[in-house]
């Protein structure tokens, strides 16, 4: 299914290249993963006011196959605050050429929890 990209700004974009491939030729899951992480600590740590840590990947669902030179597009927004968490709902989309055409797809969607914390690596209250 052919979407449009968000209007909000994506907190990461990134170009996936051949280097992240797994033996099937498609984007290795745990890269696509790993930017989710990292554009969902972006997010949490604007809203925890400080150091973050994740502490739990409650959802992240596989839509579609990532293919090489696929613009990856990362949306993230709060969706929980607590004590000392912030949960983020993160959207993943790609920009893709082929056969002279552009598509733009959702291929993954993920909910990470994350905990903010001290000096001391313990968890610390959001203000």
């Amino acid at each position: 299914m052919n979407h449009s990209l968000p209007d909000e700004h994506a907190i990461l974009r990134i170009m996936a290249r051949p280097n992240d491939v797994n033996v099937a030729g498609d984007i290795f899951g745990g890269w696509l993963m790993s930017q989710c992480d990292i554009a969902g600590g972006i997010v949490a740590s604007r809203r925890a006011g400080g150091r973050v840590v994740t502490v739990a990947v409650k959802d992240f669902r596989f839509i579609a196959p990532v293919l090489v030179s696929d613009i990856v597009s990362i949306y993230a927004d709060v969706s929980k605050v607590g004590t000392s968490s912030v949960t983020i709902d993160i959207d993943v989309y790609v920009e893709r050429r082929q056969a002279g055409q552009e598509q733009i797809l959702q291929v993954a969607k993920a909910e990470i929890v994350y905990v903010h914390i001290n000096d001391e690596r313990q968890p610390s209250p959001i203000k």
